[in-house]
């Protein structure tokens, strides 16, 4: 059975709350996609969690992250993924009028299935949960009982801890966007949340 579980809960909280791409795409959720999206983003962050940890149970992970080319793949995917969303994010704050209501509940076009994907790719794009799954996760693994099952438990509390810290942020981005009522503010929020989506994505793919 894992070992040393309030460390680890700790450990993976602090990590949810350190500013990167996925904060920034829940940001961006928020602000541009609405609840259904967000709910999708959310899920599929999660499901990238599990993903990578039962992969890190399996050795898989430490294979991939072993091989130059798997691992450039992967981490370019993820910064383009990052970059389109930047793109998409300013282009819709700078051309289009900002409302100050909030996004609807369907969100715009991409819904559930199209947020779940987006945040899937988002988080299996990141190296560093990668690197986290190997190097870390294993740490607060016992070899008295079952590894494997040990190991994708604790890689489920770790996408249960940061959904949610998500969960807690896009509550608050969303409280506040709803207080803000002049349309310049919004729109400085999304150009600035563009801006680091564009940012973050291209330090991914360049591996910074």
């Amino acid at each position: 059975m894992p070992t040393h579980l309030p460390v680890f809960i700790a450990t993976t909280l602090l990590l949810a709350m350190l500013p990167g791409a996925s904060q920034a795409l829940m940001i961006r959720q928020v602000l541009e996609g609405g609840q259904r999206t967000l709910r999708g983003t959310l899920a599929g962050n999660a499901s990238g969690f599990l993903l990578w940890s039962t992969a890190a149970a399996a050795g898989l992970s430490a294979v991939l992250l072993a091989s130059p080319t798997a691992y450039a793949v992967l981490r370019i995917a993820g910064g383009v993924v990052l970059m389109i969303l930047g793109v998409k994010t300013l282009r819709t704050a700078l051309t289009t009028t900002v409302s100050t209501r909030p996004p609807s509940a369907g969100g715009r076009a991409t819904g559930f299935a199209g947020g779940y994907l987006t945040g899937l790719i988002t988080n299996l794009g990141n190296p560093k949960a990668g690197v986290f799954a190997v190097s870390v996760l294993p740490q607060f693994v016992t070899s008295k009982g079952p590894v494997f099952l040990s190991t994708v438990a604790l890689g489920a509390l770790w996408a249960l801890v940061s959904a949610s810290w998500y969960m807690v942020l896009t509550w608050v981005v969303s409280r506040g966007r709803a207080l803000v009522s002049q349309p310049v503010v919004l729109r400085g929020i999304s150009v600035a949340t563009g801006v680091v989506l564009l940012g973050l994505g291209a330090a991914v793919a360049a591996g910074v």
